[in-house]
């Protein structure tokens, strides 16, 4: 089996959309969740906030060929994994076409503009603006396609459509594919844009955050005063290379992934699992050949919701015991769905790099029901370790876990 390392990262996300920027916000202490006027404007729904991408600037040289078959979505995307593969060094090396090169990239839905043209011709009769690449901006693998198609890769697609999932099984199933030698390289991440109704799908099921007075005070993950999650938008990127690849090339390493760990609950659709979460966990643990105690911080899932935080929490508490360190960034960006899986992986390996980790916002009493964890609270905390977590959950009971290791 294979050694796999990440070469290169890229993102875009509420806090910003470098590298440098996003990182430096979590240390202001901030979030970044506003009103939205056109929440408000819309008749029964409850949330009107969210944390949206600011100062994303489509580049130049995205000309219209190239946007013709994307939507926002997509074009964060491929703005992320070109971001991250000119941080690898890759961005105009010929293995990139060669075979060697994949894609393994998700979002929970593509863009949803499209699908209401399809609605109106339903409702009026008339095609109106439905064109050759409406149904390609909403397709399940809108996101992997235009990314393969934009740097022309000819090796293995993955596309991932598996919710909040969706970031995080694509980075563990892009190792699967280098560690097994399918693959030298591959493009992994995931991506969501913003729309209403991505908030209406939690808000009908009560799991939104209804503080539309105080954005600055939510989401507050494992908090006795909690009252749901805020939907977020962005797009992440990781490089993940052969190891041997990776040296003989001299690349920079940010990081080695050692464990990944998937599974499915089996039971419910929406309810949240604490055995499967925690075996999911154990799964990791066991492919990287880890004990527990080895694991010095877990980046969480932290949605914000009672169900999810009591179940993650406990899960959590079975596996590692109540002085495990942990946070989660949701509290600074809300939930972006199929991006957080990504965007989180980016944040583990910055923080354990940098040996120090970013609170959970607005967690000022812990719920007595969730598991007894040493959550992260107030201000950063510096922690020397050689691995971390992250985990995520998802719709369809869903469970990701990958460990991190410095290098």
């Amino acid at each position: 089996m294979k050694r796999v390392v990440v070469t290169g990262m890229g993102l875009v996300s509420a806090l910003g959309n470098d590298l440098e920027t996003a990182y430096n916000r979590l240390h202001v202490y901030k979030n970044a969740v506003e009103l939205s006027n056109e929440l408000k404007g819309i008749k029964g729904l409850n949330a009107h906030i969210v944390a949206p991408v600011k100062d994303f600037i489509i580049p130049e040289h995205y000309n219209r060929k190239v946007l013709r078959t994307m939507g926002p979505v997509s074009i964060m995307a491929v703005y992320s994994a070109e971001q991250a593969l000119s941080d690898a060094g890759l961005l105009n090396d010929e293995i990139i076409t060669s075979g060697r090169c994949g894609v393994a990239y998700g979002s929970s839905f593509g863009s949803a503009g499209p699908v209401l043209d399809f609605y109106s011709m339903v409702k009026t009769h008339e095609v109106g603006p439905i064109n050759s690449s409406s149904y390609i901006k909403i397709m399940p693998q809108t996101t992997a396609v235009n990314i393969s198609l934009y740097f022309k890769t000819t090796g293995r697609l993955i596309p991932s459509g598996t919710a909040c999932t969706s970031g995080s099984l694509a980075v563990g199933y892009a190792y699967e594919a280098i560690k097994s030698g399918a693959q030298d390289i591959m493009i992994a991440g995931g991506g969501e844009e913003l729309d209403a109704t991505q908030v209406a799908v939690f808000d009908t099921l009560y799991a939104t955050s209804v503080k539309n007075d105080t954005p600055d005070k939510t989401p507050s993950p494992f908090d006795v005063n909690r009252d749901g999650l805020v939907i977020g938008a962005g797009a992440a990127a990781l490089i993940l290379e052969e190891y041997e690849h990776a040296l003989a090339r001299g690349a920079k390493i940010y990081a080695e992934i050692v464990g990944f760990g998937t599974n499915t609950d089996g039971t419910h659709i929406t309810q949240p699992n604490k055995d499967m979460m925690a075996k999911c966990m154990r799964l990791s643990l066991d492919s990287a050949d880890l004990k527990p105690e080895s694991v010095g911080y877990v980046n969480m899932h932290g949605t914000g919701t009672k169900h999810g935080d009591i179940a993650e929490s406990l899960a959590t508490e079975s596996v590692f015991g109540n002085n495990m360190p942990c946070s989660t960034q949701k509290s600074y960006v809300g939930h972006t769905l199929g991006a957080c899986g990504a965007l989180e992986s980016i944040w583990s390996i910055q923080m354990m790099n940098n040996n120090w980790f970013a609170p959970i916002l607005n967690l000022q009493t812990p719920d007595p029901e969730c598991g007894k964890l040493d959550y992260i609270i107030d201000t950063g905390r510096e922690i020397k370790t050689n691995y971390v977590m992250n985990n995520n959950f998802a719709f369809g009971g869903i469970n990701t876990s990958l460990i991190f290791k410095k290098m």
